[in-house]
């Protein structure tokens, strides 16, 4: 996607620049810092996405002259303001968690500095981008946890609008989906892309026999037909006969589902088609996926339930000032006391305390620049650092960012994941899967 970005946020981060231009604190060093203060209900891990999106986003973050003309005729912000924003390029630094980790209540996701002029403007544009995507990506996590190794294809672009429809495939990607219907998230991530047809297009022929030779001629016996459009064990029939018994595929949309797809398998075998597969494509979620763990399902498609974070469509994350240099030059920890959102203030760094059989067992948050290296663990336990520099003095890691970074997101995830305990896995309401300790 191109174009400038500078609109996608809220005018409030404008207005707060024009007060702080005005009264001279606009270009005082800050820390922002990005955070969970809880996971969503009945989450015990989340994983970390929409990074790379968001390094895109801040690389595009200029105000051109049609954006300045539209703040301008709006009059939201003085002109001596608005000459600032012509010239706005983020200069500052950005650490955070790679993108695919998993992370928990208190974990410091991204910090980024700059002056504050720079780094406020940025926080409507930090929290769409990892709260949506992150959402999408933690529930997607459990989808592949309880599909034991079965394939999954993301196909919810009709559930979402245009622009979340590719993120949410990309996240979902990164989180383990093996494919995404959306040809867009394809082309500019390079996940692979999947998709046949649909039941209009059964409906679109005199007869269902018709639309799979149809279907059959175009695309060769190993494609994925439809197969509930009107009775199940009809269609079937029907479509190993045209296909023969080296049909790739038969897709089930509907009905339910263990009864119906231990059935299909039982005709598909009886019709000598014992290799061909069967996937499910029926209102799909983590839990629906586990219920099916013992019926023959081959690959499953998801599509609401996983592009709106099976109920919790954002992560929770909030954006705030942990820290400023006052007058003097010195570092000044700041922090929210109000009820319920109290913050933790002050720069921070992150570690993950693994034991012998690098299983995590701790989230730790440094308060300053550790870990210091003095801790008393268990022998055989060990450290894992989480933070690294995303931004360096304006620069973003390139390794982070397009079709490249979106698999290394997807590879990091993978691994994460296996040092997770095993209640991290559990669907059922229950606390966090390790706990979180400030240092």
């Amino acid at each position: 996607m191109t174009g400038s970005a500078a609109l996608f946020t809220d005018r409030y981060e404008l207005t707060m620049v024009d007060a702080a231009l005005r009264d001279g604190t606009a270009h005082r060093e800050s820390l922002f810092e990005t955070f969970a203060r809880r996971l969503p209900d009945g989450r015990r891990y989340g994983i970390v996405a929409g990074t790379g999106r968001l390094l895109e986003l801040i690389g595009r973050f200029r105000f051109d002259d049609a954006e300045l003309e539209w703040l301008r005729a709006n009059e939201v912000v003085r002109d001596e303001t608005l000459d600032w924003l012509a010239d706005y390029r983020f200069t500052g630094d950005v650490w955070g968690y790679r993108e695919g980790e998993a992370y928990f209540p208190g974990s410091p996701l991204l910090t980024i500095q700059a002056s504050f002029a720079e780094g406020v403007v940025l926080e409507t544009l930090v929290l769409s981008a990892l709260n949506f995507d992150t959402s999408v990506a933690s529930a997607a996590a459990r989808m592949v946890s309880v599909a034991l190794g079965r394939p999954i294809a993301e196909m919810g672009s009709r559930r979402t609008n245009e622009r979340s429809a590719v993120a949410a495939a990309r996240a979902a990607y990164i989180s383990g989906f093996d494919a995404t219907s959306n040809l867009e998230a394809g082309r500019a991530w390079g996940i692979p892309t999947m998709g046949t047809a649909a039941h209009a297009f059964t409906l679109l022929h005199d007869s269902e026999e018709d639309a799979f030779r149809a279907q059959v001629a175009a695309f060769g016996p190993k494609t994925t037909l439809l197969v509930d459009t009107y009775d199940i064990p009809t269609g079937v029939e029907t479509a190993v006969r045209v296909a023969g018994t080296e049909l790739g595929a038969v897709r089930i949309d509907s009905g339910d589902l263990p009864t119906v797809v231990a059935a299909v398998r039982e005709q598909l075998d009886s019709l000598g088609a014992v290799n061909t597969k069967i996937t499910v494509t029926s209102d799909l979620d983590e839990f629906t996926i586990a219920a099916l763990s013992g019926s023959p399902v081959d690959s499953y498609g998801v599509g609401t339930s996983v592009v709106t974070g099976s109920g919790h469509p954002a992560a929770g994350f909030v954006y705030k000032l942990v820290a400023r240099r006052d007058d003097a030059g010195e570092w000044v920890s700041v922090a929210k006391a109000s009820t319920s959102k109290a913050s933790v203030g002050g720069r921070k760094n992150a570690a993950r305390r693994l034991d012998k059989t690098r299983t995590a067992r701790e989230e730790l948050v440094y308060i300053g620049d550790g870990p210091a290296g003095d801790d008393e663990f268990e022998a055989g336990d060990q450290l894992r650092p989480l933070l690294v520099p995303l931004i360096v003095k304006g620069e973003a890691d390139a390794s982070y960012l397009g079709a490249e970074g979106t698999r290394a997101a997807r590879e990091h995830r993978a691994n994460v994941m296996q040092e997770l305990p095993i209640e991290a896995f559990r669907l059922g309401r229950g606390e966090p899967a390790i706990p979180t300790t400030y240092r």
